[in-house]
């Protein structure tokens, strides 16, 4: 509807209709009664959500506008400072903070946020941030307090900041910071410069269980005789000289907006002073910090975990130094920074795109440690590449490099040294080989200064996080490029590992030339009129997925791609497929090598030094396992034809495969031209397409967009197309056929150990399902039938074999068992 001539502003008496959003207070989680939260969904739910709505989203009149209530804002309350434009940031009242990179103050208010809220999204003008409460616990990890967020926040930010986001801050991170557990000595110790709050920790069951000196117990909690000596000022606790918080957040938070003193002093350096701590024992540790955590029914005293590797003077030095080679990135001295600020190593998590140096990062913070390593990685192939990066970049030799793996069971001799191996080799609850059980004790017995994990995001699963009681560890580093799992365990790290320390954006890489500039494409792909009949069919359904990436027209456009990047472009070509079947078909057909999980390590290194080095090897196939830790920087070209559901890591994870620089890349050229591509084969009109669109939500919160690609074979004339397979009707129908009748066995997906993540938290239970078959399809002998042919003794052959089968009369002993020797006498 058009409005009144002269606007609304010129209307005087009349009312006027507006919009106005609002969104609810944030309201904290502590004390919720859990009974309301389980309520069952009535049948007036529908109702309830239609009042909500109301609520929320409502034209109102001019005269309405005062009647707002206490739980409710509007952005109409959200007023511009008068120099909002020297601004970069804005700050909603519902936690979301929206930053514009292309303001001159991105760099700095970048850092900052980064360090206090989580990502959402990244395209190239508007970031988006959520402060959260595993966020402000992170701030609050590397030196940050609540002053000293609101503050900054209000400095770059264009609107006032609310009251109510000011009140989260101060409620989230009131208890952040004050407990840390401290490895110093060989013992576990629990310290907080507040010694009351140390007292209101021991005071709780579990931890009153976990301390080790009972007698110091007694004395702190006053019970006894000891009590007297606390009333007249004893604490009871052991007193240390605390080292403070480091200059970090001083760095991040010196912004300046140009007159506006933010000033650096706002955050000012701890300089240390005096802790209280109390000895923890150490197979109580998991329970202790699992009480700790934030939330109803627990203490909300999260807990911080830091190592003081320059007084450990128990575990021996490992005599290990960076060579004047490895020349640290700024953001890897971001990372790093993080990690040891205030001169002890700090656990956590680390997020860097693939091909951005996760493994320099690595060996820069062990190299720093100086303590013995251990590296976990997914798979022996990782394996050998994480020893290479050891030797490549440090002065280590290679008997000071060891590696756990199926094939080399090796342990270094020396009394530190680091040892590369996988989650399995440590998880494995089978029978082991005498020598894995030797080395396995050794690694149990042994108190490790860093232990490094490699893609640190398949840790939560069931299976993996084993590993972190298995190992006695003073510091955790976690690594990994996707931080996003589809079972929503990823806060968990959080508690097994510890918060996460830094976040690289994709996009400013690529800006900087660290990272290849990729294009992603996704081509769809019509569904020949065989297929797609057979796709409809009902009693076909477990057979749909097999049959969209088999489909012909997406194995031709897959070859056309291959022969194009091959021939004409001199590209490395891999192509994905998460399908077993499709990919030795695949490979096969068009005469490539591939790798799947049965592959032997001795092959799989074989096939990649040869696609690495050679020119006669351009394109291989790889299924799951080419997914996570494995180095392959010559690739610039990804071909997805099967995937696995919607499943966003693992995308991301393939895109990394190519995001390594090129040799022909120079910093900071090549803005918008495309040196490494990324095909998603997508057949049209199946729920591939679903999935397909939900896998690549990562990608694009990080900034990459998709161009759909739609007949690419078009442009092709007859005698072109016929070069290509299955181009005839004839071979359609016969792979159709070889389709229908594979087995269900043959059909499936690849299974790993990772996968293990998508069944866990699944409350419902695995639901039986009947087939309906015979015996003989039970016992492998469908479609065979017994038949018994005469043996009749006519034949001279059968006659002479049962000549020679009976025995002499002249000793009727002689062929006969002992036991039978007998039989006739006893018979007669």
């Amino acid at each position: 509807m058009g409005s009144p001539a002269g606007g609304p502003e010129a209307v005087e008496g009349r009312a006027v209709k507006r919009l106005k959003v609002t969104f609810k207070r944030p309201q904290a989680r502590v004390g919720t009664d859990a009974k309301s939260e389980e309520q069952p969904v009535e049948s007036t739910a529908f109702d309830a959500l239609a009042e909500e709505a109301s609520r929320n989203f409502e034209i109102m009149d001019d005269a309405d506008v005062g009647i707002v209530k206490e739980d409710t804002f509007t952005f109409l309350d959200l007023k511009l400072k008068p120099d909002h434009r020297n601004r970069p940031v804005w700050v909603t009242p519902d936690r979301r903070v929206f930053l514009e990179s292309f303001s001159p103050l991105y760099r700095q208010a970048y850092d900052f946020l980064i360090a206090i809220a989580e990502p959402v999204s990244r395209p190239q003008c508007i970031h988006e941030y959520m402060l959260t409460a595993h966020s402000l616990y992170a701030a609050v990890s590397i030196g940050l307090n609540a002053e000293t967020i609101v503050k900054v926040l209000d400095r770059l930010s264009k609107v006032s900041v609310s009251k109510e986001l000011v009140q989260f801050v101060k409620q989230t991170t009131q208890n952040c910071g004050k407990l840390k557990l401290v490895i110093q000595d060989n013992r576990f110790l629990l310290e907080s410069p507040f010694p009351g709050v140390l007292r209101e920790i021991v005071e709780d069951e579990v931890i009153a269980r976990a301390v080790k000196d009972k007698e110091r117990l007694a004395r702190i909690l006053g019970s006894g005789e000891v009590g007297t000596r606390q009333a007249q000022g004893d604490t009871g606790f052991i007193v240390r000289k605390d080292v403070g918080s480091g200059s970090v957040a001083a760095e991040i938070t010196a912004i300046d907006l140009g007159g506006d003193d933010v000033a650096a002093g706002e955050a000012e350096e701890d300089a240390g002073g005096v802790t209280h701590a109390i000895e923890i024992l150490p197979s109580m540790i998991e329970h202790v910090k699992q009480r700790c955590l934030p939330g109803s029914g627990s203490l909300n005293y999260p807990i911080l975990e830091e190592y003081d590797f320059q007084n450990d003077k128990m575990n021996p030095d490992l005599v290990m130094e960076l060579k004047p080679t490895a020349k640290l990135r700024s953001y890897q001295q971001k990372s790093l920074s993080k990690m040891f600020s205030n001169g002890r190593a700090r656990s956590g998590v680390i997020v860097l795109p693939c091909g951005a140096g996760k493994s320099l990062t690595g060996v820069a913070a062990a190299s720093r440690v100086k303590k013995s390593v251990l590296c976990l990685c997914l798979n022996s192939v990782s394996v050998d590449q994480w020893r290479h990066q050891f030797l490549l970049w440090t002065n280590l030799q290679e008997h000071q490099v060891s590696k756990f793996t199926a094939e080399n069971k090796q342990m270094f001799s020396s009394d530190a040294g680091v040892l590369v191996t996988t989650y399995s080799m440590l998880t494995h609850e089978g029978r082991r080989s005498e020598e894995a059980s030797r080395i396995l004790r050794e690694m149990q017995s042994k108190e490790w200064g860093l232990m490094l994990l490699d893609e640190v995001h398949v840790v939560p699963a069931e299976t993996f996080r084993k590993v972190i009681a298995i190992v006695k560890s003073h510091c955790k580093l976690g690594l990994t490029a996707t931080l996003v799992r589809e079972d929503n365990l990823i806060d968990h790290l959080n508690f097994l590992i510890g918060p996460k320390l830094y976040e690289a954006n994709w996009l400013d890489l690529v800006s900087q030339g660290y990272l290849a500039n990729v294009q992603c494409a996704e081509v769809w792909c019509e569904m020949t009129k065989e297929f797609f009949a057979e796709y409809l069919k009902k009693e076909n359904r477990r057979r749909r997925e097999l049959l969209y990436v088999m489909n012909p027209i997406k194995f031709m456009t897959c070859q056309f791609l291959i022969e194009y990047h091959e021939q004409h472009r001199r590209d490395k070509v891999i192509v994905f497929s998460d399908n077993i079947f499709a990919l030795r078909e695949y490979a096969l057909k068009l005469r490539r090598p591939f790798i799947y999980g049965a592959t032997t390590h001795n092959e799989r290194t074989r096939i990649l030094h040869h696609f690495k080095h050679s020119n006669e090897v351009n394109t291989i196939f790889i299924s799951r396992v080419g997914d996570n830790s494995i180095d392959i920087p010559e690739a610039n070209v990804i071909i997805q034809i099967a995937s696995h559901a919607g499943a966003r890591r693992q995308e991301a994870q393939r895109l990394g495969r190519i995001l390594r620089p090129k040799q022909s890349m120079v910093a900071g050229s090549g803005k918008g031209e495309f040196n490494a591509f990324f095909y998603s084969l997508v057949s049209k009109d199946t729920q591939e397409m679903y999935y397909s669109t939900k896998r690549q939500q990562f990608l694009i919160d990080q900034g990459y967009s998709f161009k759909v690609i739609t007949g690419l074979l078009d442009s092709m004339d007859a005698a072109e197309k016929s070069q290509l397979c299955y181009s005839k009707r004839d071979d359609q129908i016969n792979l159709l056929t070889k389709i229908l009748v594979a087995g269900e066995a043959e059909q499936g997906d690849e299974v790993l150990t990772t996968d293990k993540e998508q069944a866990v938290q699944q409350e419902a239970p695995t639901v039986a399902r009947r087939n309906v078959s015979s015996l003989a399809g039970l016992s492998g002998a469908r479609g065979l039938s017994y038949l018994e042919y005469s043996t009749g003794a006519s034949s001279s052959a059968t006659a002479a074999g049962a000549a020679a089968r009976k025995p002499k009369k002249g000793n009727p002993n002689r062929e006969r068992h002992f036991l039978f020797k007998y039989r006739k006498r006893f018979q007669k």
